[in-house]
């Protein structure tokens, strides 16, 4: 498994295929794992990177004087200098949209594609936000996402309708309930404080390359509804695609059509 030290700690990423770079950035409390199917889909076609966020999947802890979405973006250029990689597709869902359009902001000339799912990059909505330091609190304290935490935390990230029993719910649920108490304190609070108290680039999305960036999203996304997807759009000039029986995680519930998208996108960007 491939690391790359920067801040001091050790970045966990996928480097699979060969050709045109993929780059694909997860979401807060998943690994790679969440884009197994893309990967998969992509691989035979193009290099696909794809890494954990600090603290999450093989990544080390959260580094001390990380305190911005920017400084994630920042490090991720830091990935991309050291893999050689002068130009690539960004395909970002949840907090990898977020400092991915950071990234896209900070060196342009690197991205020549973007595709935002189940994101947004405004200011988190006050309700919300508290809400969630809440919960962040209430984790740091206790040390762990205990049960009646896991019963409001784990179906945030899936459509209503799904199967509570399925595979897919139930290992995301153990996932959770596994971090350590170092790991939760160092790095996914922290890293969640960071996320949802994001500063707002909705004003900076004119400067994203319309021609070249796609907006997705869950049509039964939660915590990211399909109103912000289409607020972002608009004011970046491109166009927008619901993901049908989807919701915050499309690239897992509904994988055949997230994947088909990013292929066509591809295919498009790689002429």
């Amino acid at each position: 498994m491939p690391f790359f030290t920067v801040d001091g700690q050790a970045l966990h990423y996928i480097d699979q295929g060969s050709g045109p770079a993929v780059l694909l950035a997860g979401s807060y409390l998943w690994d790679t794992a969440m884009w197994a199917p893309q990967i998969a889909a992509l691989s035979p076609h193009y290099r696909v990177i794809a890494l954990d966020l600090w603290g999450h999947g093989e990544s080390g802890r959260l580094p001390p004087g990380t305190t911005s979405l920017d400084d994630i973006a920042r490090q991720v250029e830091a990935l991309l200098d050291h893999l050689q990689i002068e130009q690539i597709t960004l395909a970002g869902l949840s907090v990898g949209g977020m400092w991915g359009v950071r990234l896209a902001l900070l060196a342009p000339q690197r991205i020549n594609g973007l595709v935002l799912l189940d994101t947004y990059v405004g200011v988190e909505p006050e309700p919300t936000r508290q809400y969630y330091f809440s919960l962040f609190k209430q984790i740091e304290e206790s040390g762990e996402i205990a049960p009646q935490l896991l019963d409001i935390v784990v179906p945030i990230f899936f459509r209503p309708g799904i199967d509570p029993q399925s595979a897919l719910y139930q290992d995301f649920r153990a996932k959770l309930a596994a971090y350590t108490a170092d790991r939760l304190r160092e790095s996914i609070v922290p890293m969640g404080r960071i996320t949802f108290s994001r500063d707002d680039l909705l004003p900076r999305l004119g400067e994203l390359n319309a021609a070249t960036t796609l907006v997705l999203c869950g049509d039964q996304d939660k915590p990211r509804p399909p109103s912000e997807a289409q607020e972002m759009a608009e004011l970046i000039g491109c166009p927008w695609v619901l993901v049908p029986e989807a919701g915050h995680i499309s690239s897992l519930e509904n994988p055949q059509f997230v994947s088909e998208v990013l292929f066509t996108f591809l295919a498009e960007r790689n002429r």
